[in-house]
């Protein structure tokens, strides 16, 4: 199979390519807003059932799984068969899961719920950043890609904020708290299907081509780096995992407070953290990136635990800005620099491997916690959850000096 890059556009075209830019923007951010909008949610879905801790970073987990289950199967797919091509489908899964969020509100419908929106998210994230770099590309040659990378992962990260932030403030104070968000969100989803019906393809294929699973093609000389990136993206969706899943348990469980709109609050600050550092730090050299991203997660995570353990708010809302901001740093440079390293013809594999590494991150430290709140009390379990990820940050400094090297 050959695979080239889609006929040269026209320069009257470029407007096209432009606002189908920001039309990417907009379903790649209420897709990932969706993706955490249940966030708050858990606690009322607690009451009402009685799950435990670990069932709900079960729940998160399934989440998780979806994501793995497609970007492995699927994700990969618009390096051959187009960007909108997979991103109409993707868009569609995750709205199909907002129904069954609405109509299956039981155990096995949240689990289905959250298995399927993590399937269109897994084929979204790759394609929707590729596509991005691939619509900037033509709308702005030679501008580079730094306002691609800086869209995309404000985008990814920025959505996963204002999920937890719009479904806490609804849940607290609109009716009907278990279906309203999921009803707001499929009429977004819905005005995203409409407007990617007019973006145009950027990817063309020949007609014969072979499947095969995802894999992750980089070059001898860069798998070093690769690795380096791909650890940023674990530790850094470990840290959004916690808040992802548990930030009402760990807010009603240490702090006794219930409100929904102060759990979703906190989760929103430490992604608008993320996205706000990233942006602040586009211009950084990537080694800078790299070291200021790992030094403020490390600090931030000892902050956060030190909130939990000493039960205050303002640290713990402190130790989640700080920890958001070096987790987008950190996620940015790993994304970065796996854009570097990569050709247009295994741009989306190699992005997608990164995404990969990073759900992996945000899946299993917390599923340990969830499995330790069982055994253990919540106190040293978090101490427990914060020791793993210093030793996974300490791991990454050293993959990224010898990558560096």
């Amino acid at each position: 199979m050959s695979i080239t890059s889609a006929p040269p556009i026209k320069s009257k075209n470029r407007a096209l390519h432009g606002r189908s830019f920001w039309i990417v923007t907009f379903a790649f951010l209420t897709s990932m807003a969706f993706a955490t909008a249940p966030t708050p949610l858990y606690a009322l879905y607690q009451q009402r059932s009685g799950f435990s801790a670990f069932t709900i970073t079960l729940i998160f987990a399934t989440y998780a799984l979806g994501v793995l289950s497609t970007l492995i199967t699927i994700g990969h797919l618009s390096d051959r068969v187009g960007r909108r091509r997979l991103l109409l489908p993707s868009v569609g899964l995750i709205l199909i899961s907002a129904a069954i969020f609405i109509f299956f509100p039981d155990l096995p419908g949240l689990l289905t719920a959250r298995l399927v929106s993590g399937m269109g998210v897994g084929m979204l994230t790759a394609t929707a950043t590729a596509y991005l770099t691939e619509l900037h590309t033509v709308a702005r040659p030679g501008a580079g890609l730094k306002r691609a990378e800086i869209t995309a992962t404000a985008a990814n990260i920025g959505g996963l904020g204002l999920g937890p932030l719009i479904s806490g403030l609804l849940a607290q104070f609109a009716p009907a708290p278990l279906q309203l968000t999921y009803l707001v969100f499929a009429f977004l989803l819905l005005l995203s299907l409409a407007l990617l019906l007019r973006t145009p393809e950027t990817v063309s294929v020949s007609d014969r081509w072979e499947y095969r699973l995802q894999r992750i093609s980089v070059p001898r000389e860069h798998r070093g780096s690769f690795a380096a990136a791909a650890m940023m993206a674990f530790v850094s969706f470990g840290m959004f995992g916690l808040f992802s899943s548990l930030a009402p348990v760990l807010i009603r469980g240490t702090l006794g407070i219930t409100s929904l709109a102060v759990a979703g609050g906190v989760t929103f600050v430490v992604f608008a953290s993320a996205a706000v550092m990233q942006m602040f730090s586009s211009r950084w050299a990537l080694t800078t990136q790299i070291r200021s991203g790992l030094l403020t997660l490390g600090l931030g995570l000892v902050l956060v635990t030190g909130g939990i353990l000493f039960a205050s708010m303002p640290l713990l809302l402190l130790g989640g800005v700080v920890a958001g901001s070096g987790s987008g740093i950190a996620f940015k440079a790993g994304l970065g620099t796996a854009i570097g390293i990569s050709s247009p013809e295994q741009r989306g594999e190699v992005i997608a491997g990164i995404f990969l590494a990073g759900y992996l991150g945000m899946s299993l430290p917390v599923l340990m916690l969830g499995a330790l709140m069982l055994v253990i009390p919540l106190v040293p379990a978090v101490l427990g959850f914060g020791a793993l990820l210093l030793l996974l940050l300490a791991l990454t400094a050293l993959l990224s000096v010898r990558a560096s090297r």
